[in-house]
């Protein structure tokens, strides 16, 4: 279980430096060269909080649709 949330953990910051360095290669005039490690880490702390949303979401989706399910009889097979 910890290792899953590690490695979402890395992702997301490797994900994050991508996206900084995209925006600094093909937009230099929005972030300069001295904030990308900055505007990186944020990047990668913003994408793991969205992750993280996402994941708390699709799992109270997927428990209430259990639990909706227990409550509908089923088919009287």
């Amino acid at each position: 279980m910890m290792i899953r949330e590690w490695i979402i953990f890395a992702l997301c910051f490797g994900i994050g430096g991508h996206i900084a360095l995209g925006v600094i290669l093909h937009a230099p005039g929005y972030w300069p060269w001295s904030t990308a490690g900055f505007y990186g880490l944020l990047s990668g702390l913003a994408l793991y909080g969205v992750v993280q949303a996402c994941r708390a979401l699709w799992k109270a989706l997927k428990q209430s649709s259990r639990n909706t399910s227990k409550d509908e009889p089923g088919p009287s097979w």
